[in-house]
């Protein structure tokens, strides 16, 4: 029996070209395509505007693969954790996380990652491939339908801070963000979407000459070469030098503010010559500052600041004029906290 494919893998022209082959009008194809994009059709008989007949057609020779959500765990802040459950049987994380004035997906891009830096679960976990768009997408469409359900509310902002490395997945990101962003598909602004990046300059730089307009973060975590070396592997071929030249051209492109994400370490990266270094840093361009208190991970080496120390540090970047916001954890008793995707993660096959 002859495979089935994939009908979301198939552009608008070559659903078209489909259906003019097997003898069907042309808009038959804008119809299934806003079925499977602005709906989120997980079967053919849902397509109630299509005859049967060409249903049973579509259904011959096609399948549509989604994501399912294999475990759902709600936090006493109402963070939600949702392990996804992929064709393949591969596994991903994306977390819900609910505010007063913003309701907000953080979804995965990679199963597993390639990176390694000391502070994040997934990182300790191997790369095993990239999701395609339609994995990337169906994680939105679940954690808004979700986000509906529990709260009453759409989804208002999605981040790719979940598991893997955005830049590492180029064409495929992009692609779920114009699948997110289209007309024909959830119709999302694209100044609701932050892609961020633990920092591949080379493709910071194409981002720029494509024009993007989303927004971009940068994973910092530290603001001299040294530590960060020491945290973040690939900071050894992407120096902060070399990601500053990458962050203007990007600026310039793009005329987009940067955001620098900083994880706050006990004893390491919480001084105030840390936060001198950072502002210092931070002047090459129109940015904002968010300070992240640090989430333990099983088996690893670092502790969050106290308190006091995280205020003065912000206090400080403050009195430089820079715009700076401290993120508290969210969902740190069920591990949907920055940089604990993955961590002690068991689900069932």
């Amino acid at each position: 029996m002859e495979k089935k494919i994939d009908i979301r893998q198939l552009s608008l022209e070559e659903l078209t070209n489909y259906f003019t082959e097997i003898g069907e009008k042309a808009f038959r194809a804008k119809q299934v395509y806003e079925w499977l994009w602005k709906k989120g059709a997980i079967n053919f008989e849902e397509m109630t505007n299509l005859s049967l007949a060409t249903r049973e057609k579509l259904n011959e020779k096609f399948e549509i693969r989604f994501l399912q959500i294999a475990e759902a765990q709600k936090s006493e802040d109402k963070t939600i954790k949702n392990a996804f459950k992929l064709a393949d049987g591969a596994v991903v994380e994306g977390v819900l996380i609910p505010a007063k004035k913003r309701m907000t997906a953080c979804i995965s891009i990679q199963v597993g990652c390639s990176l390694t830096c000391a502070f994040c679960a997934t990182g300790k976990l191997k790369r095993v491939r990239n999701l395609n768009p339609d994995e990337i997408f169906d994680q939105v469409v679940l954690i808004n339908k979700q986000s509906i359900e529990n709260y009453n509310t759409p989804l208002s902002n999605i981040v790719y801070m979940g598991m893997g490395e955005p830049l590492l997945n180029y064409k495929n990101v992009l692609a779920s963000i114009d699948k997110i962003t289209s007309e024909d598909g959830l119709a999302m602004s694209p100044k609701r979407i932050t892609v961020s990046t633990a920092g591949i300059a080379k493709m910071i730089k194409q981002l720029g000459d494509d024009e993007v307009r989303f927004n971009l973060a940068l994973s910092l975590h530290a603001a001299n070469d040294v530590k960060r070396n020491k945290i973040m592997p690939i900071n050894e071929s992407n120096t902060l030098d070399v990601l500053a030249e990458a962050l203007i051209y990007f600026h310039e492109k793009t005329g987009t503010r940067i955001t620098y994400e900083y994880i706050i370490f006990k004893g390491f990266n919480d001084t105030i010559n840390d936060a001198r270094e950072l502002a210092e840093f931070c002047k090459i361009t129109p940015c904002k500052i968010n300070i992240i208190e640090y989430n333990s991970i099983d088996g690893g080496e670092f502790q969050q600041a106290a308190p006091e120390k995280v205020d003065a540090f912000a206090e400080f970047l403050e009195r430089k004029n820079l715009i700076v916001n401290v993120r508290r954890s969210r969902g740190k008793d069920i591990d949907a906290a920055c940089g604990q995707l993955a961590n002690k993660n068991e689900v069932a096959e």
